[in-house]
């Protein structure tokens, strides 16, 4: 069940993605949220250039990660819907 609380956060991690998304588009990618499970694991999918790039783990992990991580304490954890 939502709750008012998850709502905040759910909305506190579409925001924090839209202020990463211009760095990804500037070397001509971009990122699509697919999905927060209830345990706050926030599925994403890299697109454009980011999709099949050899560093688009590293960007997921050090940059996206860790940039929701320090905005929003309860993300657990960033994963790809690429693999």
């Amino acid at each position: 069940m939502e709750t008012k609380e998850n709502n905040k956060i759910h909305d506190q991690i579409k925001n924090e993605l839209e202020k990463i998304r211009p760095y990804l588009q500037a070397d001509g990618g971009d990122i699509e949220l697919v999905e927060i499970t209830e345990d706050f694991v926030v599925k994403v999918e890299l697109t454009g250039a980011c999709r099949g790039c050899p560093y688009s783990e590293q960007t997921l992990k050090a940059g996206v990660e860790q940039a929701l991580k320090k905005e929003i304490p309860e993300v657990k954890k960033v994963i790809s819907a690429n693999s």
